[in-house]
């Protein structure tokens, strides 16, 4: 048998002041509700901002391609797609050369939300960036962090 460690309060206090996850996981909820109020007048949320973006691309991604730009699960894309197909504002089809594969493209209806959305994701963008002492070298940790 294990021995158990002690779990006392300095350990509470410990992971509520250093764990990385944790600090990630707060300022990525605050990221989102700030970004999912300002986009509330284009009709949609931080993460159907992110959804819809990684659709803007030449040709129709793969489902599993988003998934993997998204760092999410096929299932939970699935998912988070389902309310944009009911808006009309996505579309999946089968790839020609394998039926397989599900394709994802925006609609016209799509583009225009998308198009409504990208000015207040500008401003609020370039605002959080102000109030951040070094937000290039955030994102790069991030990245590294994501891979």
């Amino acid at each position: 048998m294990r021995a158990q460690t002690e779990l006392t309060f300095e350990t509470t206090l410990l992971v509520r002041d250093a764990c990385l996850c944790l600090h990630a996981q707060r300022a990525a909820r605050a990221l989102a509700r700030r970004f999912d109020l300002a986009l509330r007048p284009a009709g949609i949320s931080s993460g159907q901002f992110s959804l819809l973006m990684s659709l803007n691309r030449p040709s129709p991604p793969s489902l599993g391609s988003v998934a993997a730009l998204l760092a999410m699960d096929r299932t939970t894309l699935t998912a988070n797609l389902k309310p944009l197909e009911r808006r009309k504002l996505v579309e999946t089809s089968h790839d020609a050369a394998d039926r397989r594969v599900r394709l994802l493209s925006m609609t016209p209806a799509g583009r225009a939300v998308l198009a409504d959305a990208v000015p207040i994701w500008k401003q609020l963008h370039a605002a959080i960036e102000a109030e951040l002492s070094d937000p290039i070298h955030l994102r790069s940790n991030l990245a590294l962090l994501s891979q």
